[in-house]
């Protein structure tokens, strides 16, 4: 007898499509566990919860580990080693994902492991499947004894034409205006993620709005499932704190913090004064040489809780920011361009103490990422990087692989910038930007996004609008709230939401945002995106002071492209048997030369000369054969039938020995030699190709009887 599995079964339909949520199946070893179906793109979300809390941490230790078996698409690993490897930077980006609308949801002092699995097991070619991962994990965790404030929904949301799309497909997605991500609860809006084609913020804010009424339904269906079938949920031990400690520390630490922070120059000087003023606030309670961990850790928590109350209050009250500022103002910029002289084009953006060097190079249209995934295999011919070096806030550390924020940032700023690259016919290269972070004081990504706009500009790529990026943040109290522009890390930690906006003049190109609370309204978005709009445009405007234009040519220390078009019938006269004319024109003038199966051909030089010299190589090999036309020859071979009569690099002919001068064919000792030039014409082109080759008719009748081996005949 077969062991019996008590499947449960929830259903939910999104804009006219199923999603089907299955537990009690698979996994049930796991805390909680559910495979999530939509058409026949099937994913496998599990959550599970250490049994005892970490004693060593103050923070929550969630992991998200989001993985796609390439079994799921019917695919094979390419390469030697045929399984799958480390995390790909797509992977990546969807653990970031499905982690940034969980993490705000778990109750302050848990501190036990959580670790979210979701694996990609099937594949279709119509439904992404991070949306399911997203909602997967939801009910994962819900379902499990982690306790967990959510659940969350999550829907993406396209944009074609006037029409808002839930659940696009790739189609969709790829021929749509916008590719929004959001998630949220029943009440509010937790996570955005989106890349847009210029849209004006008031369709971003109803986008959102839109899909706020399907995650509502999504949230609630998973809210109802997980109270009926999920596990008891683990208990936590808030951190007690007596009322009178807590206002006995406000009225010693809140002026002294004041006078911190009106005395403090640069983020430095503040950590440091605060790092003192921690110091000795613990020493008043543990006397030097004692050792109380517990006392220490509710110390340290209380000195936490006063600075960001204080610091929230001072803000909200009294519109005075950490560094003075007011809730609108940007930090002072400084900016340059043509910073490196080498480089192919440079671009220094400073916003009080961000910095971000940001560095363009210029590649032929081959030098492109291979993309391989789940998906179609493409190349990306604009690419993003982002370095966040351990100087850059003055720490020690050793260099490592890119870190998941360093991948994620990177990936932001190349969302922004993507809507604004010139198509491949209008600019055909490769393009590789690398943002280099030298200091850091708050959103990195946001100067990542203006010192690529320098840097592309610099380098001469014709951009269609300049792009610039802010960080918003939020100081939400029961009353009210106050928006922030261009945060700061400290109000980036203390505050209540990091919200990453960038854009043209014409509209929003890319949007990220996280909440350290559970969720905001529609109508905080819509203040929080205006703000940045008029924050974006002053930035954009001290920019264009800088740079008004790209360069009207690339620098000349970057390689020269020539386009050439050929019919795909003569792309085999290019490359020649065994790759021999290609090999021969790239050894002789340094070129790179790339050909698509259209005939397009992409010559990639050091320098015009060498590019014009590989041009004119390829434009021989490619010449038609005219019938009846006269050619210079030269002998490639020696038949007892005739010669074999080369007349381009890529065509030769045969001239029968019926048709040379008469004396000349009736004795082989006067026949040319091979490596001779002989002058011949085309008679005939056959349908396979095939040249025939005369003499006859060339010279004059009385002459025909007198050539000797160095004839008329012959060069």
């Amino acid at each position: 007898m077969g062991q019996e599995i008590e499947k449960k079964t929830l259903e939910i339909e999104v804009a006219g499509k199923k999603i089907i949520f299955e537990t009690g199946e698979l996994a049930k070893q796991a805390g909680g566990s559910t495979l999530v179906r939509m058409g026949g793109t099937v994913v496998l979300a599990v959550a599970t919860v250490s049994k005892e809390p970490r004693e060593d941490i103050d923070f929550l230790p969630l992991v998200v580990d989001y993985e796609e078996k390439l079994y799921a698409a019917g695919k094979i690993p390419g390469g030697f080693y045929k399984r799958e490897g480390r995390p790909t930077e797509s992977e990546i980006l969807k653990s970031r994902l499905i982690d940034r609308p969980l993490r705000p949801l778990f109750p302050e002092f848990f501190y036990n492991d959580v670790q979210v699995i979701v694996t990609v097991l099937s594949q279709d070619k119509e439904n992404p499947a991070d949306i399911l991962g997203l909602n997967g994990a939801s009910l994962a965790v819900s379902l499990s004894n982690a306790p967990f404030e959510g659940p969350i929904g999550a829907v993406r949301v396209g944009k074609i034409g006037d029409r808002f799309i839930i659940n696009p497909t790739f189609e969709e997605i790829e021929n749509g205006e916008m590719d929004i991500v959001v998630a949220g609860t029943e009440e509010n809006i937790i996570m955005v993620e989106a890349g847009a084609k210029e849209v004006p913020e008031d369709v971003i804010v109803d986008a959102l709005e839109f899909a706020h009424e399907e995650i509502k339904k999504i949230a609630r269906k998973i809210k109802e499932f997980a109270s009926v079938y999920g596990k008891e949920k683990i208990e936590v031990t808030p951190l007690e704190i007596e009322e009178s400690m807590l206002e006995e520390a406000k009225k010693d630490l809140e002026p002294k913090i004041e006078e911190i922070l009106l005395k403090a120059k640069d983020k430095k000087e503040r950590e440091a004064l605060l790092d003192e003023l921690k110091e000795e606030f613990v020493g008043k309670f543990i006397p030097e040489g004692e050792e109380d961990k517990e006392l220490e850790k509710k110390l340290k928590y209380i000195f936490k809780k006063v600075l960001k109350n204080y610091v929230r209050r001072r803000v909200f009250e009294r519109k005075i920011r950490v560094d003075g500022r007011g809730p609108k103002d940007v930090r002072p910029l400084y900016i340059k361009v043509g910073f490196l002289p080498y480089a192919h084009g440079s671009g220094l953006f400073t916003r009080g103490q961000t910095q971000v060097l940001s560095v363009t190079t210029l590649g032929g249209v081959g030098e492109g990422q291979l993309i391989e995934g789940l998906e179609e295999e493409f190349t990306k011919r604009y690419m993003h990087y982002y370095n966040f070096p351990p100087f850059s806030v003055g720490e020690v550390k050793p260099l490592r692989a890119p870190s998941r924020r360093e991948i994620g940032h990177g990936a932001l700023a190349e969302r922004a910038l993507l809507p604004v690259i010139p198509p491949e016919d209008e600019f055909p290269y490769t393009i590789r930007v690398v943002s280099e972070v030298l200091e850091s004081n708050g959103s990195t990504s946001m100067a990542s996004v203006c010192g690529s706009t320098l840097s592309l500009m610099d380098a001469g790529v014709p951009i269609k609008r300049p792009v610039s990026g802010i960080a918003m943040g939020l100081i939400k109290e029961k009353d009210g709230f106050v928006v922030l522009t261009d945060i700061q890390g400290m109000e980036d930690a203390l505050g209540d939401m990091d919200f990453k906006v960038a854009g043209t003049e014409k509209g929003v190109t890319a949007l990220q945002m996280d909440m350290k609370i559970k969720g905001i309204d529609t109508d905080i978005l819509r203040v929080a995106l205006s703000q940045a709009r008029e924050a974006r445009m002053y930035i954009l405007k001290e920019m264009l002071k800088v740079i008004d234009k790209p360069r009207d040519s690339v620098s000349p220390h970057a390689p020269r492209v020539i386009v050439m078009d050929i019919t795909p019938e003569k792309i085999k006269d290019v490359i020649g048997p065994q790759g021999k004319f290609i090999k021969k024109i790239i050894e002789e003038t340094g070129v790179k030369i790339d050909i698509e199966p259209t005939g397009t051909l992409y010559i990639t030089a050091p320098d015009m000369e060498s590019g014009n010299k590989a041009k004119k190589m390829v434009e021989e090999l490619t010449k038609d054969v005219e019938v009846g036309r006269v050619y210079l020859g030269k002998v490639l071979s020696v038949r007892d039938f005739g010669l074999i009569v080369e007349l381009t690099p890529s065509k030769d002919g045969l001239l029968h020995v019926s048709q040379m001068p008469a004396s000349t064919a009736k004795n082989p000792k006067l026949w040319p030699k091979v490596g001779e030039e002989i002058v011949v014409k085309v008679q005939r082109v056959d349908e396979l190709g095939r040249i025939t080759l005369t003499q006859k008719g060339l010279f004059p009748e009385k002459e025909r009887n007198t050539h000797n081996r160095r004839g008329k005949w012959r060069k």
